[in-house]
């Protein structure tokens, strides 16, 4: 991924439906904040230089980034007055970072694009020769979605029409905007100043931007990611919950394939970021998570919890808690055991 382009993660949201003193991109998905998730996906991507746009209760999102991810930059949004407007608060960002490069913009409680997802749209909007390329996802219900209306034979991106303005065969396509855009640096910088917010809501949205660009004759272009998931958000802590619960199956069944017998699901969350090594056994009601490693031939649980520990080879460690601590190899630890780092 070349230098000269950045990504731009839209952060501000409240989230007033999940009723909660915090942003709603600090909610948690499996124990990880739902901004850590698209900063690492980003950065798996490639891209090094990240801006969060945040908003409401900005000093929370500030103080989380400079604990855990003190590289990424961040702007605020003073108002917040949509997609575009978090886009402007960002511009001198990627102005000085990826001119004559390319900007990625992500929303910042979309935890699920992939960062291969990312690479091959980058790959599209090069070769293609695209002013911007939307992110996009097939749903089996779309409603509610923006929808893709590509050129004939399904190629070029002609347009973006939401739900409200759809008509009947338009609402009937299941091709979505994700909310993510690979521009042209250049391009963009060009063309916000012209999104203009004279819409009901007053606000300046970006994917007025899409139109701008083709309405000056500039090439677009869409990527459909693997799956459906690239899209998902959640806006109340039911659809945090079943974030959760995709997460939770694609971390166990990751972990599975690997060679990591779980015989039994139940009680069993693994983080995303936890490692596990081959000929282990995780038994239920254990809980792994933050950067928890753990080595080959171990027996964790029932009831295990280990939160960001080292645990060497071999160890059965049978309801034990453990946080931030180093297990020595071959440890065998009984029922209500609190491990401390060992020496």
């Amino acid at each position: 991924m070349p230098q000269q382009n950045c990504a731009v993660i839209l952060a501000a949201g409240e989230g007033k439906r999940m009723k909660r003193n915090r942003p709603k991109c600090l909610s948690p998905v499996l124990f990880k904040p739902m901004l850590q998730w698209v900063v690492d996906s980003a950065r798996a991507a490639g891209i090094a230089n990240i801006c969060a746009v945040t908003g409401f209760q900005s000093g929370q999102v500030n103080a989380y980034l400079a604990e855990h991810d003190p590289d990424v930059s961040t702007v605020l949004q003073k108002e917040r007055k949509g997609t575009g407007h978090a886009v402007m608060a960002a511009a001198d960002f990627f102005r000085s970072r990826a001119s004559g490069g390319n900007v990625l913009v992500l929303n910042g409680d979309a935890p699920f694009l992939d960062p291969e997802s990312i690479r091959k749209a980058y790959q599209q909007h090069t070769e293609c020769g695209s002013s911007v390329t939307v992110i996009s996802a097939f749903l089996e219900d779309p409603t509610g979605y923006g929808r893709i209306l590509r050129s004939r034979g399904g190629g070029d991106l002609r347009a973006i029409v939401e739900q409200k303005d759809a008509s009947e065969a338009e609402k009937a396509i299941q091709e979505v905007n994700s909310g993510a855009y690979w521009f042209r640096t250049d391009d963009l910088l060009e063309t916000l100043p012209q999104i203009r917010s004279d819409n009901k809501q007053g606000e300046y949205y970006l994917t007025d931007a899409v139109g701008i660009l083709l309405s000056h004759g500039k090439k677009a272009g869409a990527f459909a990611a693997e799956g459906p998931d690239a899209v998902k958000g959640a806006n109340d802590c039911l659809q945090l919950h079943e974030l959760n619960v995709i997460a939770r199956e694609t971390v166990l069944a990751r972990h599975m394939r690997a060679g990591v017998d779980i015989p039994c699901t139940d009680g069993v969350v693994i983080g995303p970021d936890v490692v596990i090594g081959r000929d282990c056994t995780v038994l239920p009601g254990t809980l792994l998570y933050g950067c928890t490693v753990i080595d080959g031939g171990c027996t964790l649980g029932p009831g295990t919890v280990l939160d960001g520990c080292s645990v060497g080879s071999g160890c059965v460690l049978d309801s034990v808690r453990g946080k931030n601590c180093t297990v020595k190899p071959e440890t065998h630890a009984g029922p209500f055991t609190e491990i401390c780092t060992q020496e």
